[in-house]
C-alpha cells in the first residue's frame, strides 16, 4: 500500500488528473507505506519497523527523492517516478522486477534504487504486477521487464525474461498514457482511444484478438471455488486460484499487443486489471468487463465470454480492480441538478468486506458510507479498497490483515474507514497492492 502526499504547495486538480508534474515543480512530496512487509514491497528498513514486518500505519519510506510524482503497486513490489522521470524500485526481485541484478542481497531489495536502462527514457508513469514492471516514456513509448511465462512482456513469441527495460516495439507509433496488468494479461490504452491487449487469454479477459476464445480451468472450477470461499478464508481461496492456474496447460497467449475486435468502433478512457479479469470504460460511457465471473466481479448476467457490458446503472468516471473485487467512480444521480457529485460503486468477491457495503455481490451498487465524502479515485487490492476524496482524504476498508488497511490494526473494516494517521497531510494519490 503507498500513499504520495504533498508537503508544500497545493496541486490544481487538473493536474492531479494527469498525474504528472513538470521538472520545473517545486513541490515535495513524501511516498508512504504500510501493510505486508514480508518481500520488502513497504520499502521500509529494519531499523523502522524490523527486516520482513509489517507496518499498521502510514510510514514515511526513506530514500527516495522528495519530488516523486507517481507511484505503483505490485502483487510483492512497489514503483516511483520523479519529476525528472527516474524510475525508483523496491520489494520482491525473484523475477527482475526491480529492474536491478537478481543476484544482488536479498536483504537490500527493501531498499528503493533507480531502475536500470532507462537513462535515456523520460519516464512519466509506471505500473507494476506480480512478476513485472512497465513505463511510458513521455513519448508514449512502452518498456517492461521482468519475467513472465503467460506472455505478459509483449515482447514478442515465446520471450518471458527481460532483465533491463525494453521497449515493446510492436506499439511503436502508438502514443500509449496508460497500463494495466493482471495476473498474467496486460491492457494498454492509447492516447487517441485505441486498445491494445497481450498475454494470457483464457476466459475472454483481453477480449478477442484473432483467436477463438477459450474457458479456462479456474472458470471451469467456480462452483466448487464459490464454496470453498464460503467456509474458508481469505488464503485458501486465493491457494484455490493459485492450484488451478498451475493445472493450465497448453496455455492460451498472444505474445504481442494486438487490438481487441469488441471495441474496434470505441474509444477507450480507462482501464483496469484484476487478477483475471478485466474493466474497460469507454468515453461514451460504457462499461465493458471480460475474463473470469467466479466471484462476480464481471458484473453482468451475460454468460458470454469476450468483452462485454456491465449491468451498471451509473455512469462511471473511473474503475479499478482488486483480485476479484471491482470499483468503479461514477456520477451520483442523486446530486442533480448539479451533477457535481460522486460514488464509489462495488461488485464481486466480499468475502473480506472488499466492497464495503451489504447487498447482492454481483451487481454494481453504491458504496454508501462515502456518500457525500466527493470521492475522486480508487484502488483495489488483493482483499481490501482504498478511495481517496476530492478533500485529499483517505479511506479504507475490507481485509486489514498485516496492517493494510493503515488503521493502527489487523481487524476488518465492513464500511469505509477515514485513516486518521494522515489528518492534517494531502494525499494526492494511493494506491493498493496485493497486501
Amino acid at each position: 500500500m503507498m500513499l504520495r502526499l504533498l508537503k508544500h504547495g497545493r496541486t490544481p486538480a487538473d493536474r492531479l488528473s494527469r498525474r504528472w508534474m513538470s521538472s520545473g515543480s517545486h513541490s515535495k512530496t513524501t511516498v508512504m507505506s504500510f501493510g505486508d512487509g514480508s518481500h520488502g514491497a513497504l520499502g521500509l528498513p529494519s531499523s523502522i519497523i524490523g527486516m520482513g514486518s509489517d507496518a499498521y500505519e502510514p510510514t514515511p519510506i526513506p530514500g527516495l527523492p522528495p519530488d516523486i510524482v507517481t507511484v505503483a503497486a505490485g502483487h510483492f513490489h512497489s514503483l516511483a517516478v520523479t519529476s525528472e522521470g527516474h524510475v525508483w524500485a523496491w520489494g520482491r526481485n525473484n523475477e527482475g522486477q526491480l529492474g536491478r541484478d537478481p543476484l544482488s542481497p536479498r536483504e537490500t531489495w527493501n531498499e528503493p534504487k533507480r531502475v536500470e536502462g532507462l537513462n535515456k527514457v523520460r519516464v512519466q508513469a509506471a505500473f507494476a504486477s506480480g512478476v513485472i514492471s512497465a513505463a511510458i516514456g513521455d513519448d508514449g513509448s512502452l518498456w517492461v521487464w521482468g519475467s513472465s511465462k503467460r506472455g505478459q512482456l509483449g515482447l514478442g513469441q515465446g520471450i518471458t525474461n527481460a532483465a533491463l527495460p525494453s521497449k515493446i516495439e510492436t506499439l511503436s507509433g502508438e502514443e500509449i498514457v496508460k497500463v494495466s496488468l493482471g495476473w498474467g494479461h496486460a491492457l494498454a490504452l492509447a492516447k487517441n482511444g485505441n486498445l491494445f491487449g497481450w498475454g494470457y487469454y483464457a476466459d475472454g479477459r483481453i477480449g478477442k484478438i484473432g483467436r477463438e476464445l477459450e474457458i479456462s480451468p479456474l472458470e471451469s472450477n467456480s462452483t466448487k471455488l464459490r464454496s470453498r470461499g464460503e467456509s474458508s478464508a481469505i488464503e485458501a481461496a486465493a491457494k484455490s486460484v493459485m492450484e488451478a492456474i498451475e493445472k493450465e496447460k497448453d496455455m492460451p497467449i498472444i505474445w504481442e499487443p494486438g487490438s481487441i475486435e469488441e471495441l474496434h468502433e470505441l474509444k477507450v478512457a480507462d482501464v483496469a486489471c484484476g487478477l483475471d479479469h478485466s474493466l474497460v470504460l469507454c468515453r461514451n460511457g460504457t462499461l465493458f468487463s471480460g475474463g473470469s465471473n467466479v466471484y462476480g466481479q464481471l458484473g453482468r448476467a451475460i454468460k458470454d465470454l469476450g468483452m462485454q457490458p456491465v449491468d451498471i446503472n451509473f455512469l462511471p468516471l473511473s474503475i479499478a480492480s482488486g483480485l476479484g473485487h471491482s470499483l468503479a467512480v461514477c456520477n451520483d444521480p442523486s446530486s442533480e441538478p448539479t451533477g457535481n457529485a460522486t460514488s464509489v460503486v462495488s461488485w464481486g468477491w466480499n468475502k473480506s468486506s472488499q466492497l464495503g457495503r451489504e447487498g447482492p455481490d454481483n451487481i454494481p451498487q453504491v458504496v454508501e458510507g462515502l456518500i457525500g465524502e466527493s470521492p475522486v479515485s480508487v484502488s483495489g487490492g488483493r482483499a481490501h479498497s482504498l478511495a481517496l476524496t476530492a478533500k485529499k482524504e483517505l479511506w479504507a476498508w475490507g481485509c486489514g490483515r498485516n496492517g493494510r488497511l493503515g488503521l493502527g490494526s489487523s481487524a476488518d473494516e465492513a464500511e469505509p474507514v477515514f485513516v486518521e494517521y494522515l489528518e492534517g497531510s494531502e494525499v494526492i494519490q494511493a494506491v493498493a497492492g496485493s497486501c
